[in-house]
């Protein structure tokens, strides 16, 4: 089994949630008592967060980009950031180590690609949801992608920031993003791509209408097919 590094800590809810699925499928796929060989350097969020919001996009890379080379050194034979939105910077943390790199946006683009989905939607943070480092591995499979209204996407942001990063779970949210989605759904998308780490601990197949992709999930599955590759 190659060891995986994980970028983590963004939030800290996402992280374990990523710990428990890796090892759930490892000992599903492996039986016994075996467990994930998981590497795990978790940052301070509070200053990764703070960049992001001050767009110092050059801040942001130096802090993974000091975690990956941490992971390198010890001794991960490749790796990951569990956290969506800073994969704002991914490129720029990949090419900083000689380790492979799994990027979340092109598992979820791939497995969309696969269930034979044309148009989805599009939940996620502002950043991620404003930007096309995510959108751009969908569409250049020739997917189209539906984004919540101009309006919408701050009150998605906040409810991943304020409650979700920190665990919190609200029915209220809950109904809203049941609202926002079926919103998405009624403007054409066959799926929703949830593209918020911590979105699967709020949202479950029956809050929405057509299928959810649920991106930790997918990219644990990736990591499970790599990690476990001869």
């Amino acid at each position: 089994m190659k060891l995986l590094g994980v970028i983590g800590g963004m939030g800290w809810s996402a992280t374990a949630e990523y710990y428990r699925l890796l090892n759930d499928g490892v000992e599903s796929r492996l039986g016994g008592l075996h467990s994930a060989r998981v590497l795990l350097h978790s940052v301070d969020f509070e200053p990764v967060t703070a960049a992001e919001n001050a767009g110092d996009w050059a801040s942001m890379a130096e802090q993974l980009t000091a975690a990956a080379r941490s992971l390198e050194a010890g001794g991960a034979d490749c790796f990951i950031i569990a956290a969506n939105t800073m994969h704002a910077v991914a490129d720029e943390v990949a090419a900083s180590v000689d380790i492979p790199f799994l990027h979340i946006a092109k598992v979820a683009a791939e497995h969309v690609e696969q269930a034979r989905q044309r148009t989805v939607g599009l939940l996620a943070t502002a950043t991620t949801m404003n930007a096309d480092f995510y959108t751009g591995p969908l569409r250049e499979r020739g997917l189209e992608v539906i984004l919540p209204t101009e309006e919408e996407r701050p009150e998605i942001d906040a409810m991943i920031y304020d409650e979700l990063v920190h665990g919190v779970i609200n029915d209220a949210s809950r109904k809203r993003f049941r609202q926002v989605m079926q919103g998405l759904v009624d403007r054409g998308a066959e799926g929703v791509v949830l593209a918020g780490t911590e979105l699967g601990l709020l949202l479950e197949a029956d809050d929405c209408p057509v299928p959810m992709h649920d991106t930790t999930v997918l990219h644990v599955e990736g990591c499970l097919d790599w990690m476990l590759s001869d």
